[in-house]
């Protein structure tokens, strides 16, 4: 009598590459990621990705925003800022695609060496969710604080206005520096795929939180969450925004160490000093290339370290920002 099922050898990642092991998970991979064999088989497309789905609601509620803004005698959007935020959300979806299946492949590579075990369900989900916040948090800090970060994030702070289409102002080499911080995660038991779609709900919340329309919310979702009106105050260029209100999701992170701020003043989009181009690759590129040449400069090693990881705004040039 043939068995019911056979058994099977599970490679390790000391076999094989990250994308062996990827196409590795076609054949053998555990029943409660059978997600994963889809994704090994059919690689990591727009159409597995929550944010990309999103990406025609946003389209309405900008449309929508503009049309209250406009109702309300606001000027919210100009044409070439937009278009220029726009550029920058072209270039970063391509990096994504290009990238998506190598990082999640390196994230169940990581993933067998895991020290403990995050349980399925809701309550694992909403854990991963918690966690993806408490990082993000200091990954944003880091953007602020060190300056080869911040050449990736100063794309999102160089728009000097407030509106939906702002938040996808996403650098293209973002994904680059974002995963410095996450592949942790894996290691330490949260679900691959787990922190793929927490990841991506967290990020489509900060995208309703760029808007000048939505004033202040009730005090308790105040207190608890990011809302407009802290993001606001984060995207200031006023002294007393700068480097403030780093949560993407939940504001008590910046409250529990010290970063908050709250919206008082009228708030000054934009940089200390803004860029003043709407040139796509100027945009994305500009601040790195300032680094690549001081850093052909560098008398030291030591001043080539100090170069990339000082504080931006330490820099008498266009790092000078918040």
């Amino acid at each position: 009598m043939q068995p019911m099922c056979r058994a099977v050898e599970i490679p390790t990642p000391r076999q094989l590459s990250v994308r062996r092991y990827l196409e590795a998970l076609q054949e053998v991979v555990p029943v409660r990621h059978s997600a994963a064999r889809a994704i090994s088989k059919l690689g990591y497309t727009h159409a597995m990705d929550v944010m990309f789905m999103a990406l025609p609601i946003f389209a309405l509620l900008m449309v929508a925003e503009a049309t209250v803004s406009s109702l309300r005698g606001q000027n919210v959007y100009a044409l070439k800022d937009f278009c220029g935020s726009m550029s920058q959300l072209s270039i970063n979806i391509g990096v994504r695609l290009a990238l998506g299946g190598a990082l999640i492949g390196l994230h169940f590579w990581l993933y067998q060496y895991r020290v403990f075990e995050v349980p399925d369900g809701p309550w694992g989900w909403l854990l991963t969710f918690v966690v993806i916040d408490f990082v993000f948090y200091w990954y944003h800090q880091g953007q602020h604080r060190v300056r080869f970060l911040w050449c990736a994030h100063v794309v999102h702070h160089s728009s000097e206005h407030m509106n939906l289409g702002t938040a996808l102002r996403q650098s293209p080499t973002g994904p680059f520096t974002k995963a410095l911080f996450y592949w942790p995660l894996p290691l330490l038991g949260f679900d691959p795929l787990v922190i793929a779609s927490a990841g991506a709900i967290a990020t489509i919340y900060g995208f309703w939180t760029h808007t000048e329309v939505i004033k202040k919310l009730w005090a308790p979702l105040e207190w608890l969450l990011v809302t407009p009106s802290h993001h606001r105050a984060h995207h200031g260029s006023n002294a007393e925004y700068v480097d403030r209100n780093y949560g993407n999701v939940f504001i008590v992170w910046d409250r529990l160490f010290g970063t908050f701020e709250p919206e008082v003043a009228p708030v000054r989009y934009g940089l200390l000093t803004n860029i003043n181009t709407y040139n796509p690759l100027r945009i994305a590129f500009a601040e790195w290339l300032r680094l690549f040449r001081e850093s052909l400069s560098a008398r030291s090693v030591r001043h080539f370290g100090q170069l990339w990881l000082r504080p931006p705004r330490s820099q008498p040039t266009l790092s000078d920002s918040p």
